[in-house]
């Protein structure tokens, strides 16, 4: 249990192109990530490039968001972005995240996947009690579902 994994896709009725720079641009992010509506308060910083790779975030929020930093570290486009997700608050993590954009029929195939290890001894009891799946699932659902809204916006 020291390693774990959570994945989920959606079928968006838009093409790659229209999706891709929705995740790829940190600034394009409040417009869909699952975490934004949960602080009116949060305060966000960017810095390096406006997108791709180099392009940082960080974050500080209340205790639903937490604190942490996301660098664009992989941006192939219009198939997938490869980001370095560091948790400061409520626990320290670095989690690597990837968003792959698969063309299906007329639509693209978005997967939303975030590998973690339980490094401490802390972790490894929380993670006993708390299944990061179900936990962070479905704010990824949210997000993807999110994120069609807006790839369609960008589409018309």
């Amino acid at each position: 249990m020291s390693t774990f994994t959570v994945s989920r896709s959606a079928l968006i009725p838009a093409p790659p192109s229209a999706i891709f720079p929705l995740v790829n641009d940190f600034h394009e992010w409040t417009k869909w990530s699952p975490w934004e509506a949960m602080d009116p308060n949060l305060s966000r910083s960017y810095s390096g490039p406006e997108s791709g790779v180099g392009a940082k975030y960080e974050w500080t929020g209340n205790n639903k968001v937490g604190s942490g930093n996301m660098e664009i570290v992989g941006s192939d486009e219009p198939s997938r972005v490869r980001i370095r997700l560091e948790f400061i608050k409520p626990f320290k993590g670095v989690n690597p995240t990837v968003f792959t954009f698969v063309p299906e029929g007329g639509a693209t195939r978005v997967t939303w996947a975030m590998t973690g290890e339980n490094k401490t001894l802390l972790s490894k009891l929380f993670s006993l009690v708390m299944n990061m799946d179900k936990m962070v699932g479905k704010d990824f659902e949210k997000g993807l579902a999110s994120l069609s809204v807006e790839a369609v916006k960008r589409k018309s």
